[in-house]
C-alpha cells in the first residue's frame, strides 16, 4: 500500500510521478577508460593538490608562527588553529554536503571552491590569533563543503570496476600538494629571501592564486546523470549522459555496447530529514557504525600528528623552523605512494581485506616508531622516515574511509553521509587532536608525546577489527547495488 507523504519535503515531485526505468548507472559503469576521465581526476584530485600544498604551509610555518618578528604563538595556539580548521570544515561539510544532496554535485564545486579559496587568501593577511583562527575556520569551511561535493561526483562518475583505486587516488592527491608546498617552504621561510613575517604570508596567497586555475577546469565538468535521474530530471540526465558518451567515443574510437541493466525508480526531488536520519541510522546502523570509526580514528592520527610534525622536529630535534619543509617532502611523498602504489588491490582484494590491513599495519608501525622516539634512537631523518613508512599504508586507510562513506549509503543522501560522518567523526577524533599533541609537545616530555602515539594506534586497532566485522563488499559493484536507492522504492 502507497503511504501518505510525511511532510511537503517527502512528497514526489509532481512532474515526476510514477515509475521511471533507466539504464543511466549501467551506462556509465560499461564506459571504457577515456579522457572524459581524466579530466575528473584532474579537475577533482587538483582541489585535494592545493589543499595539501595549503595544509603544509601551515604546518610548516608552525615554528615561523612562533617567532616574535611573526604572530608570536605559543605551542597550544599552534594547535588551536588546526582545531578551528577543522571545526569550520565540520560545518561546511554538514551545511554543504545537505546542499549538494539538494542542488546537485556540479554547482557546489564552485561554491565550496570559492569559500575555501577566499579563507586562504584572507590567512596570508592575518595580525593576530583571532584574525589567523576566524580565517582557518572560513578555509576549513569550505574544504568540509568540497569533500562532500567531490566524493560524491567521484562515485557517480567513475566505473565501478575502477571506483575504488580512483577514489583512493584522487583523495591521495593531496600529498601532491604536500610535496610541493614542502619544497617551497624552502624558499619562503629562507630569512635571505623573505622576512620572518613575510615569506608566509606569500606562500598563502600564492596558493589561493593557483586554486582559480581549478575553477576553470571544474567548467567541464558535467552534472552528475545518476543525481539528475533520480531528482526527476530526466531529460537533462538523457542529455548528460549522451554528451559523456560522446567525448568517451571521441577520445577512444570505440564504439559503446547497449547498456543491459536497468533500474526503476520513482523520482523525488527531496527527502525530509526523518527519512534521511532513518535510513543513515536504523535501516543502516551497522554501515553507520562503521563510517563513524573509521574516520573518527584516522582523523585523530593524522591531524594529531600532520598539523605538529613541525613542532616535534624543533622541539625534539632541533632542526630550525625554516627547515622543517625539507623533513615533509619524503613524508609527503609515502603518503602519496600508499593510494597509488596500493589503489588497485581494494579493487581486486577486496575493500574489507585492504582496509583492515592497512589500519592494523598503520598502527602496528605507530607503537614501534613510538618506542623508539621514547627511546630517543631516532634522528630527525630517522623519524621522518618512520613517520613516511607509516603513513604508507595510514594515507590509504584514510582515503579508503571516504570511500567506503560514499559507496554504501543511497544516492540521495550520499553526499550528507559523508558529511555527518566526516563530521561527527572529526569532531570526536581531529579537532581536539591537533590541540592534545600541541600540549603533550609543549611539555618537553618524549613519553607524554609516546601517550598520544599509543592512543592514536589503539584506535586504528579498532577500526580494523570494525572493518572486518562490519565491512561492506563494494568492489567492482555498482553503487545501486551496493545501496538500492530510496527512490527504487514506491511511494
Amino acid at each position: 500500500m502507497n503511504r501518505e507523504p510525511q511532510s511537503e519535503t517527502d512528497a514526489p515531485d509532481p512532474h515526476a510521478a510514477g515509475v521511471v526505468h533507466t539504464d543511466i548507472p549501467a551506462r556509465l559503469d560499461r564506459l571504457p577508460w577515456s579522457r572524459f576521465h581524466w579530466l575528473l581526476v584532474y579537475a577533482l584530485g587538483a582541489s585535494w593538490a592545493i589543499d595539501g600544498l595549503e595544509v603544509t604551509l601551515k604546518g610548516a610555518v608552525s615554528g615561523v608562527l612562533q617567532d616574535a618578528g611573526s604572530l608570536h604563538l605559543d605551542s597550544a595556539q599552534i594547535g588551536a588553529l588546526a582545531s578551528f580548521y577543522l571545526l569550520g570544515a565540520v560545518f561546511g561539510a554538514l551545511i554543504c554536503g545537505w546542499l549538494t544532496d539538494r542542488h546537485g554535485r556540479a554547482r557546489l564545486f564552485f561554491v565550496t571552491l570559492g569559500i575555501y579559496l577566499t579563507g586562504t587568501l584572507l590567512t596570508a593577511f592575518s595580525w593576530d590569533f583571532a584574525s589567523i583562527a576566524l580565517f582557518r575556520f572560513i578555509t576549513g569551511f569550505g574544504i568540509g563543503g568540497e569533500y562532500a561535493a567531490i566524493n560524491s561526483a567521484i562515485d557517480e562518475l567513475i566505473p565501478a570496476r575502477l571506483r575504488g583505486r580512483i577514489s583512493l587516488i584522487i583523495n591521495g592527491s593531496f600529498w601532491v600538494g604536500a610535496m610541493v608546498g614542502a619544497g617551497a617552504t624552502v624558499v619562503l621561510l629562507d630569512p635571505a629571501v623573505f622576512a620572518v613575517d613575510t615569506g608566509w604570508r606569500v606562500g598563502f596567497a600564492v596558493g589561493a592564486a593557483l586554486g582559480f586555475m581549478v575553477l576553470f577546469a571544474r567548467a567541464f565538468i558535467p552534472e552528475s546523470p545518476r543525481w539528475l535521474s533520480i531528482h526527476g530530471h530526466r531529460e537533462r540526465a538523457e542529455q548528460a549522459m549522451a554528451d559523456i558518451e560522446t567525448r568517451v567515443m571521441r577520445h577512444t574510437g570505440i564504439a559503446l555496447a547497449p547498456a543491459t541493466q536497468t533500474l526503476a525508480i520513482h523520482p523525488r526531488r527531496r527527502f525530509g530529514l526523518r527519512i534521511i536520519f532513518s535510513t543513515l541510522f536504523r535501516q543502516y546502523h551497522e554501515r553507520a557504525i562503521l563510517c563513524f570509526v573509521l574516520i573518527a580514528s584516522q582523523a585523530f592520527l593524522y591531524n594529531a600528528i600532520f598539523f605538529t610534525y613541525a613542532l616535534v622536529l624543533t622541539r625534539f630535534y632541533a632542526v630550525p623552523a625554516q627547515n622543517t619543509g625539507l623533513y615533509l617532502l619524503p613524508f609527503a611523498f609515502g603518503n602519496f605512494l600508499g593510494p597509488l602504489l596500493l589503489g588497485h588491490l581494494f579493487d581486486s582484494i577486496g575493500r574489507r581485506a585492504m582496509i583492515s590491513a592497512t589500519y592494523a599495519l598503520a598502527a602496528t608501525l605507530l607503537l614501534a616508531t613510538g618506542g623508539l622516539f621514547v627511546g630517543e634512537s631516532l634522528s630527525a631523518i630517522g623519524q621522518t622516515a618512520a613517520w613516511a613508512v607509516i603513513f604508507f599504508f595510514a594515507s590509504a586507510a584514510a582515503s579508503s574511509a571516504y570511500l567506503t562513506i560514499s559507496e554504501v549509503f543511497p544516492l540521495e543522501l550520499r553526499a550528507l553521509a559523508i558529511a555527518v560522518f566526516y563530521a561527527i567523526g572529526t569532531g570526536a577524533g581531529g579537532i581536539v587532536a591537533p590541540w592534545l599533541f600541541g600540549v603533550l609537545i609543549g611539555s618537553g616530555e618524549r613519553l607524554n608525546v609516546f601517550y598520544g602515539y599509543l592512543l592514536g594506534a589503539l584506535l586504528m586497532y579498532v577500526a580494523a577489527a570494525v572493518e572486518l566485522r562490519f565491512g561492506v563488499r563494494a568492489e567492482r559493484i555498482s553503487l545501486e547495488t551496493v545501496a538500492a536507492p530510496l527512490s527504487s522504492r514506491p511511494e
